[in-house]
């Protein structure tokens, strides 16, 4: 198989419900893209045929992959073990992981010949420090199940912590930040020295902050006492946290905070009560966060919600009093990265638009590179 780490590379992005096709340029300039918003599914090499025949061949493919598993710690081209272990890690992530697959599977069999590489989300966190890492569970649970907490948005902050440390001119390993992606799902995530050091999801991306239709962390008590008072089933209780929970479960209406905000300025009490419920986890994960940091340099929203709803970031700096943030945000006005804060603001609350998929373009050429210098 030949590597070159300049030419166009195809970056492969699968959700739940969307597939994003983009092929960049060696300037990370869009050449072509596809997206759709359905889950991939077998006839997905359709609209991946269409693509590589009107864009420029691809020298490789990047797929963005949830969770790694426990058995690969950082991106990697893909092999046939390779995709055995990522087979082994779909259930940790069954909203992601198998769609992904899908679409893996397809590119590979339509370009064979060129490297596919797996660019986890999981890889940022790869370094927690243990007592960010692991669950106080008994020791079987951990050691034989492999139960410990992963992170995820990675490839989010990776690129969000580059575009930060770029407007700030400063190093990123000089940085401790935190930094939320708040979308579909949502997490925080603080940032020292370069380096993830908590973050708010964990062993699977149900964890952490209260999501568009995601419950976010629940007391496990209650789960039990669900399944044992009222039958529920493990999977009864799996696809109630999965898919009707969240923003949807709470307003009965939307998923979406475009719409709740309106709904709230008609007077819908539950819209307005699921917006509270929000932002009070947003600030509660953002809090959490800096705890893991000797000081806050700056405070990074990042995903379609951080990016392009400012009801939201101004409801959560403005009661976070206690980290030195504070109100009176202003919306962007670029397409870039910017300082939405006051000019003297103590903390700088930053805007970075998501950058995902050219994360991912950026991570497979590096791999790129690593096989030319074989």
């Amino acid at each position: 198989m030949a590597a070159r780490d300049s030419g166009p590379v195809l970056v492969a992005d699968a959700g739940s419900s969307s597939l994003r096709l983009t092929v960049f340029g060696d300037e990370a300039e869009v050449l072509a893209e596809h997206h759709s918003s359905s889950a991939p599914d077998e006839e997905v090499s359709g609209p991946l045929r269409q693509l590589v025949d009107e864009a420029p061949a691809p020298v490789a493919v990047g797929h963005r992959i949830v969770h790694s598993g426990p058995g690969l710690s950082g991106h990697v081209v893909v092999d046939d073990d390779v995709r055995a272990l990522l087979q082994d890690a779909a259930d940790l992530a069954p909203l992601h992981v198998p769609p992904a697959l899908t679409v893996l599977d397809a590119a590979r069999d339509l370009l064979p010949d060129v490297p596919h590489a797996a660019c986890f989300d999981t890889v940022f966190h790869a370094g927690l420090p243990p007592a960010a890492r692991e669950y106080a569970v008994p020791a079987a649970w951990r050691e034989e199940f492999g139960l410990r907490r992963y992170g995820f948005h990675g490839l989010s902050y990776a690129w969000a912590l580059d575009r930060t440390a770029e407007l700030l001119g400063r190093d990123p390993a000089q940085l401790q930040v935190v930094i939320t992606h708040l979308g579909g799902g949502c997490s925080a995530c603080a940032v020292r020295e370069g380096r993830s050091a908590d973050t708010t999801m964990g062993f699977t991306p149900l964890e952490g902050m209260v999501m568009s239709h995601r419950s976010g962390s629940v007391d496990p008590g209650a789960l039990t006492w669900l399944q044992t008072r009222h039958r529920l089933s493990a999977a009864d209780i799996e696809e109630a946290l999965n898919h009707d929970s969240g923003l949807l479960g709470l307003s009965g209406t939307s998923d979406d905070t475009r719409d709740l905000v309106r709904a709230r300025a008609a007077g819908d009490e539950r819209a307005a009560l699921a917006l509270e419920v929000f932002t009070h986890h947003c600030r509660r994960g953002i809090a959490a966060m800096a705890a893991s940091l000797d000081r806050l340099d700056a405070l990074v929203f990042t995903g379609e919600i951080g990016e392009d709803q400012p009801e939201v970031r101004e409801e959560v700096c403005a009661r976070l009093t206690a980290l030195g943030l504070a109100g009176g945000l202003r919306t962007p006005s670029a397409d870039g990265p910017e300082i939405v804060s006051e000019p003297a603001a103590h903390v700088p609350v930053i805007v970075v638009p998501t950058g995902e998929a050219q994360q991912v373009c950026h991570e497979t050429r590096r791999l790129l590179r690593g096989l030319a210098g074989r």
